[in-house]
């Protein structure tokens, strides 16, 4: 939908109103968009009296391509029309108490209605009504901290922060999506009141925090996540990476701000939201397996498989889905070190198969995850890390063409084991079984069913089985 006032939904939105001569204003975040020229089919439209009212009037006008869903308990109506979404309510005041972010609402004026924002750049209306069509009301000058970048709080920050905390993960949100600064008073309250967050489910934390991993550059709001202190409220994992320690005049990098720059590295390549989250756990065990040796300095001893143990534990506090893409991210950090670890010792052919058939399918997105975890200062050994990533791809490659081991299921089943041999479900299926997958890993036999099977008959024996 193109971002102007000339197209035929405000003018129908207009008409409805003036009908029954009420005020009707579009508002918040399309109004913001708008002017930033940014597409935005989401419209929020704000009436002075029932919003519902007019609602069902726009529904009537725009015909059997619109559909109505009316929401009485909260007095709003939406209706969605060919790919936009409108959104009534009628203007209201709010107010709160301290234990929870469910206001108190109260019929009110576009003034209350403007008050209540979260910040000035959402708070600008502009007018639908005829005798005043596409007039702008800002009286908080969202126009000019939107040229100028700014993103701030209509009215005292620590009341905004406080009546309804997760609009500090939001403020931080808009920062990191639009690349705009935060005025410093309420970058402050965010910091004065970051225990409120503990308020908010965690299920709508996850859903900005998913929003700051999505944006062009996640460092950035993580960072600030990290500096006002939210972070430790819902992610202590990610905050205590932070820190440099010496020992013997030897330190080690960095991890947490390791970890951030790694999570920009997949982002700038296109990464998924879920892959972004695996660079952000990639690296979440190594303060548990930490050690300082006389010898090499600091280790970090099976730290991508103390991480990928770490993981379900810290998605079940934080409500993220304990499903598919948990194991897809435990997956990636458990496997994070592998490819590199791979052209350390020798590329061998076994090597490569099973690596191919652990990743499966992910194999593309681990090899990303690889090359993102790379950001040493050394060019030098940049260099040597990178030639030997694709080393390790081009052997992939290869080895994949030839042995189809990506997802690979041996070609003898449990089934067949069993019924070939009149055996019950016992650990002798599972053994022989398991040597016929090793077998094709390792390259001793090929990945085909006549060579399986003559292993089979062959371990068999071994058994004393017949």
């Amino acid at each position: 939908m193109q971002n102007t006032w000339e197209h035929p939904i405000f003018k129908t939105v207009s008409a409805c109103a003036d009908s029954v001569g009420v005020e009707c204003y579009v508002i918040g975040g399309y109004v913001r968009d708008y002017f930033l020229k940014r597409p935005n089919n989401d419209i929020d439209i704000v009436v002075i009296g029932s919003g519902i009212e007019i609602a069902e009037k726009v529904q009537e006008a725009l015909g059997k391509h619109a559909y109505l869903s009316v929401f009485k308990n909260f007095g709003t109506a939406q209706i969605k029309y060919k790919d936009i979404e409108l959104e009534f309510v009628g203007a209201r005041k709010e107010s709160y108490h301290r234990e929870s972010r469910k206001p108190i609402v109260e019929d009110g004026t576009l003034e209350d209605d403007q008050n209540r924002r979260d910040f000035t750049i959402n708070a600008m209306a502009i007018c639908l009504n005829s005798n005043n069509y596409g007039k702008i009301l800002d009286p908080f000058n969202g126009q000019k901290d939107l040229e100028q970048k700014i993103i701030r709080t209509p009215l005292n920050p620590d009341i905004t922060f406080s009546d309804d905390p997760l609009r500090m993960m939001r403020c931080i949100r808009f920062a990191t999506q639009l690349e705009f600064y935060i005025e410093q008073d309420t970058y402050d309250a965010i910091a004065r009141n970051a225990e409120r967050l503990d308020i908010i489910s965690k299920e709508r934390i996850v859903q900005e925090l998913d929003k700051i991993m999505m944006s062009p550059r996640p460092s950035t709001g993580l960072i600030m996540l990290d500096d006002t202190g939210l972070m430790q409220r819902f992610l202590p994992e990610i905050s205590n990476m932070k820190g440099i320690e010496t020992i013997a005049g030897r330190g080690h990098k960095d991890i947490f701000y390791h970890t951030l720059q790694v999570v920009d590295n997949v982002a700038f390549a296109g990464g998924s939201l879920d892959l972004r989250y695996a660079a952000l756990f990639h690296d979440v065990g190594k303060i548990s397996t930490k050690r300082f040796d006389s010898r090499v300095g600091w280790t970090f001893h099976n730290h991508n498989y103390v991480g990928m143990k770490m993981i379900p534990g810290i998605f079940k506090r934080i409500k993220f889905p304990l499903n598919e893409r948990m194991k897809y991210i435990q997956k990636m950090v458990e496997l994070h070190m592998r490819p590199i670890a791979l052209v350390e010792d020798e590329v061998t052919d076994s090597a490569v198969r099973r690596l191919l058939f652990e990743a499966g399918d992910d194999v593309d997105d681990l090899m990303t995850l690889c090359h993102a975890d790379i950001t040493s200062r050394n060019e030098a050994k940049v260099k040597r890390y990178i030639e030997n990533l694709e080393l390790v791809k081009q052997k992939m490659k290869d080895i994949e063409e030839k042995d189809h081991i990506r997802n690979f299921q041996p070609p003898i089943s449990g089934d067949e084991i069993m019924k070939t041999f009149n055996l019950p479900p016992c650990s002798i299926v599972g053994e022989i079984k398991s040597a016929i997958k090793d077998a094709i890993l390792d390259g001793t036999i090929e990945n085909e069913y006549e060579a399986a099977k003559a292993l089979m008959f062959k371990l068999a024996a071994e058994k004393g089985l017949k």
